[in-house]
C-alpha cells in the first residue's frame, strides 16, 4: 500500500494500522471488528520479549535505557514562516491571522519513509514528532479539533504516515504533545499566571473565553480526548512526551496530572511518559533541554518559591533514572528558522552531545526543524548520515574520563 492510499483509506489510514499493530493481521478488517487477539509485542521492543510477557512497561524502560539516540522533529504551521516555533507568541500574531497559515500547509515533501530511513542510518532507535505544539495545530486526524493537517491543503494524517513507517521498520514512535500550553484554545488560562500562557496582544483576543478556574476543565477535556485519539488510532506508541513544564509549574493545581498519566497507562501499558524535568516525579524519564539540569532556580525567579518546590521534588525523583537530553541541530530554535541557515551544528558537535549524554546516563534526542514543505534540511541530513557512518566505523562516542 502506498503512502497516499494509506492516508485516504481506513479513517485516513489509522484504523487498519491500529488493528494490525494490535494483532489483527487481515488488512481488509473493518474498524467495527471488536474481537481481537491478545496484542503482540510492539516491533520496536523486539529482543525484550521475555520482560514484556511479565511487565510491558519494564520492557519499554529496558529498551529505552539501551536506545541511546533519537530523532526529534518540530513541524507545523510555524514552519511556513521560517522564524521558529514560537513565532506566534513572539510576534504577537492574532489567532485569526495565524489560523490562515493552515490554508498554506501542504506538506508536499513530508516523507515518512525517508525520515525513518534517515533515523536508522543515523543509528537512532526512535522518532519523536510534534503531534500538537503550543499553537494548537495538529498533525493528526482529530475529532476533537478541525485545526489539523487533514483539514489543510495537505489532506494528510502525518502522524499516521510516520506511525506506519516506524512500525514497519522497528523504530519507537514518541509523540510530543503540548499539554501545558495552548495559544488558541479559548479556555486555557491567561497571562496573569505566567507570560507564556498567551501572546502579549495590545488588544484583547476575542476568542479567549477564560473567566474562572473551573473553565480550565474544558481545556483538559479537549486534551484527554486527543490523548485517547493518539493512543487508540496509531498502533503501539513508545512514549507520550508532554511539554512545556513551565506552563504546569505556573498552575499545577489546574492539571489532573495523575489522571492524565493513568489515562495513558490504561490505553497502552508499555507507553512511557515524560514531562521535561518532571511534574510529580512519576514520569518514566525526564527530558530536560540541552544540559540535563533542573529548572528550579529559573522557576523560582519566574513564578515563585511554591512552584519551585514542586519542580525540585519532581526533579529529585527523576534525576537518578535513565533520562534523556533534548537538543537541536539549529543554534537555538526547534522549528525551522531561515536565519540560522549556515549555522547548524556539525557532526563533531553531535558526537560531543552524544558523549555528554552518555556521561549523564541519558539518551540524546536530537531535533531537526523540517522546512515549510516538510522536507528535512539538507545540512541536517548530511550531518546525521555522517554521524551514523562514524558510529558504525568507530563505535559510540565515549565520555572523556
Amino acid at each position: 500500500m502506498n503512502r497516499r492510499k494509506f492516508i485516504i483509506t481506513g479513517s485516513l489510514g489509522t484504523c487498519a494500522l491500529t488493528l494490525t499493530a494490535f494483532g489483527t493481521s487481515d488488512p481488509s478488517s473493518s474498524c467495527k471488528v471488536t474481537k481481537r487477539r491478545k496484542p503482540e509485542i510492539p516491533g520496536y521492543l523486539k529482543g525484550y520479549e521475555e520482560i514484556y510477557k511479565v511487565d510491558p512497561r519494564k520492557a519499554a524502560l529496558a529498551w529505552f535505557s539501551d536506545a541511546k539516540f533519537g530523532l526529534f522533529m518540530h513541524y507545523g504551521l510555524y514552519s511556513s514562516l521560517g522564524r521558529g516555533e514560537w513565532v506566534m507568541f513572539h510576534e504577537k500574531i492574532p489567532v485569526k491571522e495565524y489560523e490562515q497559515l493552515k490554508d498554506l500547509f501542504a506538506a508536499e515533501e513530508f516523507d515518512a519513509d525517508f525520515i525513518t530511513d534517515l533515523a536508522l542510518k543515523a543509528e537512532m532507535k526512535y522518532v519523536n514528532i510534534t503531534s500538537r505544539h503550543h499553537d494548537s495545530f495538529c498533525l493528526f486526524d482529530s475529532k476533537a479539533s478541525d485545526y489539523n493537517s487533514v483539514n489543510s491543503p495537505a489532506r494528510r494524517d502525518l502522524i499516521g504516515e510516520l506511525a506506519e513507517q516506524c512500525h514497519k521498520k522497528g523504530l519507537g514512535l514518541f509523540l510530543y504533545y503540548s499539554y501545558a500550553l495552548d495559544w488558541r484554545h479559548p479556555y486555557f488560562y491567561p497571562r496573569d499566571y505566567i507570560s507564556i500562557a498567551r501572546p502579549a496582544y495590545e488588544n484583547p483576543e476575542p476568542s479567549y473565553k477564560w473567566q474562572k478556574d473551573e473553565d480550565f476543565k474544558m481545556y483538559i477535556q479537549f486534551v484527554h480526548s486527543q490523548i485517547k485519539e493518539l493512543l487508540t488510532n496509531y498502533g503501539p506508541i513508545a512514549g507520550m512526551w508532554f511539554d512545556p513544564i513551565m506552563g504546569y509549574y505556573a498552575r499545577p493545581d489546574l492539571f489532573p496530572i495523575e489522571e492524565t498519566y493513568a489515562l495513558v497507562q490504561s490505553l497502552q501499558p508499555q507507553t512511557l511518559i515524560s514531562f521535561k524535568q518532571g511534574a510529580n516525579g512519576d514520569e518514566d524519564f525526564a527530558a530536560p533541554e540541552r544540559h540535563g539540569q533542573s529548572l528550579e532556580d529559573r522557576v523560582k525567579n519566574r513564578i515563585g518559591a511554591k512552584q519551585a518546590e514542586v519542580a525540585r521534588r519532581a526533579w529529585e525523583k527523576n534525576k537518578n533514572k535513565h533520562n534523556e537530553i533534548c537538543d537541536t541541530l539549529q543554534p537555538g530554535a526547534w522549528g525551522y528558522k531561515e536565519a540560522d541557515d549556515g549555522k547548524h551544528i556539525s557532526p563533531e558537535d553531535v558526537s560531543e552531545k552524544l558523549r555528554n549524554a552518555k556521561h549523564q546516563n541519558c539518551n540524546l534526542l536530537l531535533n531537526t526543524g523540517p522546512l515549510a514543505d516538510g522536507s528535512i534540511h539538507t545540512t541536517d541530513v548530511k550531518t546525521l548520515l555522517d554521524v551514523g557512518r562514524s558510529i558504525r566505523k568507530n563505535g559510540w562516542p565515549e565520555p572523556v574520563l
